[in-house]
């Protein structure tokens, strides 16, 4: 069951009143069981609200803390930044391939290589291909749709929060609201410098 409760609050503007509840079964192996997968305001609790804040999180990647990942739930592919595979002496590991993205970062950009590394999202370990791209996305790693749904991870940006079952029960990431104002701040900053250069 993912319930998603909203009252009064103002996001972008917009304020919720009603109560929203939706209800979703999730099977674990061979055994049927529901799970319920709750946002309620207290997962607000040391936020700074109203926000319009994007999902940004830690996570692990083999043995590093890796910050600065955003959860893109549009992406349709993993990506991660060529310098964060140099600092972390990886990039003997990237397997040569050349891939188009389109729409990234608002151009297209060919991609340096792909490298398959391991993750580890709160205990959940999880080998994943990544597109490498040297360049300045701002981020250092892009998560993608298939994996969120291939973990079943229901996200909320609004509650800076991941949310995931486990056979063991529901386990969930918190987003880094400091860091998502940052790269923000580093965007609207860049792109009011790109302005008045035109």
């Amino acid at each position: 069951m993912i319930n998603m409760i909203f009252r009064g609050n103002e996001i972008n503007r917009v304020t919720f009143s009603a109560e929203k509840k939706t209800k979703l079964s999730i099977t674990h192996s061979k055994r049927l069981q529901e799970d319920d997968i709750t946002f309620t305001e207290e997962d607000t609790d040391g936020l700074l609200l109203p926000h319009n804040d994007a999902l940004v999180i830690l996570l692990n990647v083999l043995d590093f803390k890796i910050k600065c990942v955003l959860v893109d739930p549009r992406s349709s592919a993993n990506i991660i930044q060529w310098r964060v595979l140099e600092q972390d002496k990886l990039t003997e590991s990237i397997i040569s391939a050349t891939k188009l993205l389109a729409g990234y970062n608002l151009v297209s950009v060919m991609t340096r290589g792909e490298i398959l590394l391991l993750m580890n999202a709160e205990g959940v370990m999880k080998t994943t291909f990544f597109e490498v791209v040297d360049g300045d996305m701002g981020y250092n790693i892009i998560l993608e749709r298939p994996l969120l749904h291939e973990m079943k991870v229901i996200p909320s940006i609004y509650h800076q929060l991941l949310k995931f079952p486990t056979p063991e029960r529901i386990k969930q990431i918190k987003g880094d609201q400091r860091e998502a104002r940052e790269m923000n701040a580093i965007s609207v900053s860049s792109s009011k410098g790109k302005e008045s250069m035109a």
